[in-house]
């Protein structure tokens, strides 16, 4: 028996005690999540309007100086937007690359990071439409605001691709000053229905 031999012999007679598992952390939960959301949003660079439907929800992002001044738009939120640009007939993803806004629909928000859930399936043919345009709109029911991420994990439904976005994109990397819109979306405006 080789020396290699010896020592895998005797690692796997060794038996290692049993620890139990560290408790599940409970996660924190709000008076108000929605409330919440909208003040960790904004917290974070992002904006939130709370609107009763989604036609108010379109009425409001029509008001939106990031909407009146875009030359392309795509919405892939029926009723909210109006799209002059199809992104799901987009070839290739450098086809984005003039997109100024985009409307999203998120399944569910999180109100301790004001997170909002975007399945890959949401987000049509190309997965860059969420980082390509200069502005970024995302919908989801005040009725799927949850408390946190362990109710948000509980929620998510395994697909190939999905993500949580939280405002806008930013970075503190360079001498730790926070830049808005650095590697992606400048602003994120966030419409809560409900």
């Amino acid at each position: 028996m080789s020396s290699r031999d010896v020592i895998l012999s005797a690692l796997r007679a060794a038996s290692v005690p049993e620890e139990p598992k560290p408790a599940y952390p409970k996660g924190i939960v709000f008076e108000d999540p929605v409330a919440t959301f909208a003040a960790v949003l904004e917290g974070t660079g992002g904006a939130c309007v709370r609107v009763a439907t989604a036609q108010d929800a379109d009425a409001r992002l029509r008001e939106l100086q990031v909407y009146r001044s875009a030359r392309q738009i795509a919405s892939l939120v029926p009723g909210v937007g109006a799209s002059t640009f199809d992104c799901l007939q987009a070839k290739r993803p450098h086809d984005l690359k003039n997109l100024d806004l985009v409307i999203l629909p998120g399944e569910f928000g999180v109100a301790e990071n004001a997170a909002v859930w975007i399945p890959g399936s949401a987000l049509g043919r190309h997965r860059a439409v969420f980082v390509i345009p200069q502005h970024l709109a995302l919908v989801v029911s005040a009725g799927d605001i949850v408390h946190n991420m362990q109710e948000a994990y509980a929620r998510v439904k395994v697909e190939r691709f999905g993500l949580f976005i939280s405002g806008p994109s930013k970075t503190a990397d360079i001498e730790q000053a926070l830049v808005i819109g650095a590697q992606g979306a400048r602003s994120c405006t966030v419409f809560v229905v409900g």
